[in-house]
């Protein structure tokens, strides 16, 4: 029923989309509708350097994408290609924790599995390539999913965005072999 597939540089427009419908539809319960719109449309979208790296991964169902997310080797913390947060400096993996980046689901497509097979997919290729631990910033709507999958919380931050917005993400950590 659902297929996991690398994302190219021409599924741009349509993760871009997904992202969009995902950062604003699935962020009720936990942030108001002004933090989501604002972090949409401040922070979220697709980072070209993941797809680039071929870390970067679409889930499709009948030929549409319906989930996005991926891994990384560089150590950006979140952001799209236009609010990248941190460095994109490559990561040792002897020493450092590989990064899981930009997970959105299709609202419509919500609790079908869709984070976890990703996050697995994304587990086992950075524990592939010597990776021994992952850290992610998460939303708070992302959070019961990391939790459930065995991340520990490290620190909260708070995002200034436009107008005086500010949202909560939770930086979390796990150990992976």
């Amino acid at each position: 029923m659902f297929t996991i597939r690398l994302a190219h540089a021409n599924d741009k427009d349509a993760l871009n989309a997904l992202i969009r419908k995902s950062g604003i539809g699935l962020a009720a319960g936990f942030y108001t509708e002004q933090q989501a719109e604002a972090i949409t449309r401040e922070v979220f979208g697709v980072d070209s350097a993941l797809i680039a790296d071929g870390t970067y991964f679409a889930i499709e169902q009948e030929g549409r994408i319906v989930a996005c997310g991926g891994w990384s080797r560089l150590a950006t913390d979140f952001g799209g290609d236009q609010a990248k947060s941190g460095n994109d400096r490559p990561l040792d993996p002897a020493t450092e924790p590989a990064r899981i980046r930009a997970f959105f689901v299709d609202p419509d497509m919500a609790r079908q599995g869709l984070g976890a097979m990703l996050l697995d997919h994304c587990t086992r290729a950075a524990a592939s390539a010597g990776f021994k631990a992952l850290e992610l910033v998460s939303t708070m709507p992302g959070e019961p999913l990391y939790l459930r999958f065995g991340f520990t919380p490290l620190e909260r931050i708070e995002l200034p965005l436009s107008g005086g917005v500010v949202v909560a993400l939770t930086r979390m950590r796990k150990e992976i072999s």
